[in-house]
């Protein structure tokens, strides 16, 4: 089996942090995102991937060649950004088995291994998320029996509330690529782009079963506020680190704290993640993300990313302050 994964997109929402830095090595509880997602499929025990890259690439395949070089990984960039159909062609030459698709700009909680019990018929899985404001997805309608019928984007009325959550298993990857060629012989969306749902469908109407599998968990991390969510989410369960030593120090669980942060006459918490080298003085943090070698000082601050290398000075209220950054009020 092999994993593709497309992060091609520049990050738009979370700049100015994207300028620098790929969205998903974008951090929650002191993890890059892409990682929760490569530590998976480790013990799914899946190393093959074709990586689909664009803005900053280079950064994402040095962090994977030293992070992960278990992973026998193939790097083709996505030079025009023409959809997510068209991203996933680009694996056509690579694709010589079954595959996992997986958008990185979520977390989920998934059972991946339910690709190894599927029947012999199943043509391939797609993992849906139940949600309230079905108006905002793509959402799934499928038979009684759970197999996909359509996908249908944004719907005004309760057709069904399964979200598409970008995750997807493809056993007849062979059906699956003359889908997206037929897609992309045809007139584009609306946005100029080419969709991965509407190869699905193609699959779907040339006699393919499509097991639609809901989850309990799903956390997006495309803006800033929902980064800031997903990391109270995986500081709860599974990357709280209370800080070792300090002078003065009060928390608010949860948080984590990467050993050697110097804390001293500071509050933190809840919902606070501080990377290593960083300095935390006369100060008071609130769900926030401080990335490494940061120093705050004199500062009261809540709902805010701040990127590494930063000074802050007698800061107040919200700030998304990126990377080699200084601002000074006091």
């Amino acid at each position: 089996m092999k994993v593709v994964i497309p992060l091609a997109g520049k990050g738009t929402r979370l700049r100015p942090h994207t300028h620098v830095t790929p969205k998903p090595l974008l951090k929650v509880g002191d993890k890059p995102m892409m990682s929760y997602i490569l530590d998976d499929l480790r013990e799914l025990g899946v190393h093959e991937a074709v990586v689909i890259t664009g803005h900053l690439k280079e950064k994402v395949q040095e962090y994977m060649e030293r992070e992960y070089p278990d992973f026998h990984a193939v790097y083709v960039e996505q030079v025009e950004q023409r959809g997510t159909a068209d991203a996933v062609a680009l694996a056509e030459p690579y694709a010589d088995d079954e595959l996992l698709i997986i958008f990185v700009d979520t977390l989920f909680d998934a059972d991946l291994s339910v690709v190894r019990t599927l029947p012999a018929d199943v043509a391939g899985v797609i993992w849906a998320k139940e949600v309230e404001d079905y108006q905002r997805f793509g959402v799934i309608v499928t038979d009684e029996q759970g197999f996909m019928q359509r996908i249908i984007e944004k719907p005004s009325e309760p057709i069904s509330k399964l979200a598409n959550i970008g995750l997807y298993y493809i056993r007849d990857w062979k059906l699956l690529f003359e889908g997206i060629r037929h897609v992309m012989g045809s007139p584009p969306g609306p946005t100029g782009e080419y969709y991965l749902t509407d190869a699905f469908q193609y699959m779907v109407d040339h006699g393919a079963k499509i097991k639609t599998i809901a989850i309990e968990g799903w956390y997006d991390a495309g803006k800033p506020e929902t980064l800031l969510e997903t990391n109270q989410h995986v500081l709860a369960t599974t990357r709280g680190k209370a800080p070792q030593g300090g002078k003065n120090v009060t928390v608010h669980e949860p948080v984590h704290v990467a050993d050697g942060v110097q804390l001293e006459d500071a509050e933190i918490g809840p919902n606070v993640t501080i990377s290593a080298g960083s300095v935390v003085r006369g100060s008071r943090l609130r769900h926030t993300i401080v990335g490494e070698k940061t120093t705050i000082e004199g500062s009261d601050l809540s709902d805010s990313l701040v990127g590494s290398n930063v000074t802050l000075k007698g800061v107040k209220g919200q700030v998304d302050v990126g990377d080699h950054s200084v601002v000074n009020n006091g």
